[in-house]
C-alpha cells in the first residue's frame, strides 16, 4: 500500500462502519462515483458490485475483508488498473472514531504510469470523500 490518510470523525465506530461499507451510500459520498450496479452483498466479505464512476470507468469491486467495525478492505479492478483500499477504524469514545485509509493503485503495461500518477493525486481526493462520508453518517 502506498498512501496513507487519517482523520478522526465525531460518530461511533459501528456507525461509521456500517455507512462507509454500504455500496448502495457510496454515490452519496464518493466524489467520481455516479451509482453502483450489479450490488450482491451489503459490504461484508465477499461482496461484489460495479462502480459507475463519473469518467466512464465502471470497476469490478470485491470485498476482500470485513471485520465489523474495524477492518474492511476492497479491491477494484478495470482494465490493467488496480487500486485496493484498505480502512481501519479504531473507537476511542462513544462517538469517537479514527480513521485510517491506506489505498494503492497499480496498473500494467501501458496503464502503469497513469496507475502510478492516479495514486499520488489519491489521497486528497480520499480525505475530501471521507470527511464528505463523516458528514453524512453524523447527519444519521
Amino acid at each position: 500500500m502506498s498512501g496513507t490518510v487519517r482523520l478522526d470523525a465525531p460518530v461511533a465506530a459501528n456507525t461509521l462502519f456500517d455507512y462507509l461499507t454500504d455500496p448502495y451510500s457510496r454515490p452519496q459520498w464518493q466524489s467520481s462515483l455516479r451509482t453502483v450496479s450489479d450490488v450482491v452483498g451489503r459490504g461484508e466479505l465477499g461482496s461484489s458490485w460495479t462502480d459507475v464512476t463519473a469518467v466512464g470507468a465502471r470497476p469490478a469491486m470485491l470485498v476482500t475483508a470485513s471485520e465489523r467495525p474495524r477492518l474492511w478492505i476492497e479491491q477494484g479492478r478495470w482494465r490493467w488498473i488496480t487500486a485496493v483500499l484498505r480502512l481501519d477504524l479504531l473507537p476511542y469514545g462513544p462517538e469517537q472514531t479514527r480513521i485510517t485509509a491506506t489505498f494503492s493503485i497499480t496498473g500494467e503495461g501501458p496503464f502503469a504510469l497513469p496507475a502510478k500518477a492516479l495514486e499520488r493525486v489519491g489521497g486528497p481526493a480520499i480525505a475530501a470523500d471521507l470527511r464528505r462520508a463523516v458528514s453524512l453518517a453524523a447527519a444519521g
